[in-house]
This record gives structure tokens, sequence and C-alpha cells, in this order.
């Protein structure tokens, strides 16, 4: 009769044990998979911005070196050149 009761009791007890330890687990999981899918994606919006980045620091040379080319040929005067450089760069 003793042995009924202990089994009875214990193994419902055991079960709702294992039942915790795996959603513990399981959830442990989920959140690590978020993190991960969360970091690549500020890694690839942090690439995004480098390339923007660059991409806007070599339209920025190119548009000085037509500016250059221009005033070189004398198409573009002295002055206008400078004012044409600054708001360039002020932009």
């Amino acid at each position: 009769m003793e042995k009924i009761i202990f089994f009875g009791l214990v193994i419902p007890i055991m079960a709702y044990v294992l039942y915790l330890g795996g959603m513990a687990i399981m959830n442990g999981f989920k959140s690590k998979e978020a993190n991960r899918a969360e970091k690549e994606q500020s890694e690839s919006e942090t690439d995004e911005i480098s390339e923007t980045a660059s991409e806007q620091t070599s339209t920025l040379s190119d548009e000085l070196s037509k500016l250059n080319d221009l005033k070189e040929k004398g198409i573009i005067s002295q002055e206008e050149f400078e004012k044409a450089k600054n708001k360039l760069l002020n932009n």
C-alpha cells in the first residue's frame, strides 16, 4: 500500500519537474535564436550604412574631380569652383 501511494505521488511530481525543465530549455533555445537573428539584422544594417557612406564619399570625390576638371579647362572660374566646392562639402 505504501509503495502505491509513494509511486502515485512521486511519478506525477517527477513528470512535472521534467516538464518544467524541458520548457525552460526550449525557452532558452528560442531566446538564443531570437538574439542571433537580431544580431544578424543589426550587422546587415551596419553593413548597409557603411556601404551608403562609402558611396557618398565616392560620389563626393567624383563631383569634386569634375569641378576641378571644369576649372582647369577654364569653363568655370576659381571663385565659382570655390562656391561649388563649399556647397558640396557643406551638404
